[in-house]
């Protein structure tokens, strides 16, 4: 018991949970260097709180994170302090977003939790594929340029009302 990582004097444990959350409106903000950077503050906050990130990606409008939680912290102080600590140090470093997102408020109020058990080689594999997931849906929205129903071919100037 001793060589478990997830131990403390009288406490061993195995918290993981999977943790979704987006930028305020779901702006599309979190591409480019801006990327880079939540990466790192993300990982800074963590190491800060004891919290191990398992599996994280950035996607285009949100953030997918399994991470493993000791059990002294609560998931939603956590989610709390990694939303609002990440918020101000995003602003500090790309003063440039303070006019899009007034009173510094980077990311929208609710997130998702799951709890994860005997599943977290699944959901390992669902963030990692999150990001493909995203490109097939972004090819899916695309404009066509020919009707699927009539054949005929769609003119670029016509708009939908």
């Amino acid at each position: 018991m001793s060589q478990d990582k997830n131990s403390l004097a009288h406490t061993t444990w195995n918290c993981n949970y999977h943790i979704v959350f987006a930028p305020k409106y779901r702006r599309q903000a979190i591409y480019g260097k801006i990327k880079q950077d939540i990466g790192v503050i993300l990982r800074q906050l963590c190491e800060r709180k004891g919290v191990e990130i398992i599996e994280a990606t950035a996607c285009v409008d949100h953030i997918h994170m399994l991470v493993s939680i000791p059990p002294k912290i609560s998931v939603s102080s956590f989610v709390g302090y990694l939303k609002g600590k990440s918020s101000l140090m995003i602003f500090d470093r790309h003063s440039n977003l303070k006019y899009r997102y007034g009173n510094r408020k980077f990311w929208c109020t609710g997130y998702y939790v799951d709890t994860v058990g005997r599943n977290k080689k699944i959901i390992q594999e669902y963030i990692r594929n999150q990001i493909q997931d995203d490109i097939v849906a972004e090819q899916l929205s695309l404009l066509e340029y020919t009707d699927p129903f009539t054949g005929e071919e769609v003119r670029k100037s016509k708009k939908k009302k």
